[in-house]
């Protein structure tokens, strides 16, 4: 068995083979519907090799063996190949619209917001924040929830934990901060570092889950924003129209779908109506 020592030079560039790359891709878009495209070999290479290490696997060959023979070993492969990357507050024209206008329109009844693909946590803490600001006291005599989910439950878990290193609150304001977050240290690779941990008032709001949003759905709805945010960026323009279609039929009359700036519905078939920019209403 080879040693940790010499496992970088075993999974070399070239041990990722033009046939690797194509099952790999397949496999992720089978199951997750993202799509990497030719050129991503080499994120598939740096993201993958680390755990062929951590396993003692001296080739792609031999992992894809364990891939296909272990469901455990699939999900962990999926996990590492997914892109998660958020902030707070990360277009934040959309928690405006969310303050300003779709929450004062909203009666007395539930209130249900659905984080899709929620990452490590940001955008789900992020409406807490303005659910929180928007209504204040009256928050508590009202039925509001905050669904969050991702495919990844590495993310989740540092979700869940809502422990964020100093860097990361810099977009939170200072007042929001007082409010909401208390000190903490922040686990790394050269130890603890100074951090910010969410309180009780953010966690209460939100529920995090996993899902595979090309798998089943178990949660019924009707919800009344669903924020779906520079996650269909990485799927075919079919699973696109898949899955805006479900979102629409998920949210209640008069319900909002948030995409991200970068994403648009114009080249989709769909029943939405028009807001403004990454903004449709059914």
């Amino acid at each position: 068995m080879p040693t940790l020592g010499t496992m970088s030079t075993l999974v070399a560039d070239s041990d990722l083979s033009a046939a690797h790359f194509r099952e790999i891709s397949r496999t992720v878009y089978d199951i997750a519907g993202i799509q990497l495209r030719e050129g991503k070999e080499g994120l598939v290479r740096a993201r993958l090799a680390k755990r062929l290490r951590q396993l003692a696997i001296p080739t792609f060959d031999a992992y894809l063996d364990q891939v296909r023979a272990d469901p455990r070993e699939l999900a962990e492969m999926i996990d590492l190949l997914t892109t998660n990357k958020t902030s707070f507050f990360r277009e934040s024209a959309h928690f405006d619209y969310l303050r300003d206008q779709l929450l004062p329109s909203l009666g007395a009844g539930p209130v249900r917001i659905w984080s899709a693909g929620c990452s490590s946590g940001e955008e789900p803490y992020t409406l807490a924040m303005v659910l929180r600001e928007t209504w204040g006291a009256d928050l508590g005599r009202r039925d509001v929830k905050v669904l969050a989910t991702d495919i990844s439950r590495r993310v989740l878990a540092t979700a869940a934990a809502g422990v964020y290193p100093d860097a990361l609150l810099e977009d939170v304001p200072a007042e929001l901060r007082r409010r909401y977050w208390t000190r903490a240290e922040t686990p790394g690779a050269r130890g603890a570092a100074p951090g910010w941990r969410a309180a009780d008032a953010l966690r209460a709001l939100v529920t995090f889950a996993p899902l595979n949003l090309m798998g089943a759905w178990p949660m019924r709805g009707p919800f009344q924003a669903i924020f779906c945010r520079n996650v269909m960026i990485y799927f075919d323009k079919a699973t696109q129209q898949q899955l805006v279609s479900r979102y629409y039929d998920l949210l209640a009359p008069g319900g909002h779908l948030f995409v991200g700036h970068s994403e648009s519905l114009s080249a989709l078939s769909h029943r939405f109506a028009y807001v403004q920019p990454a903004v449709y209403r059914r």
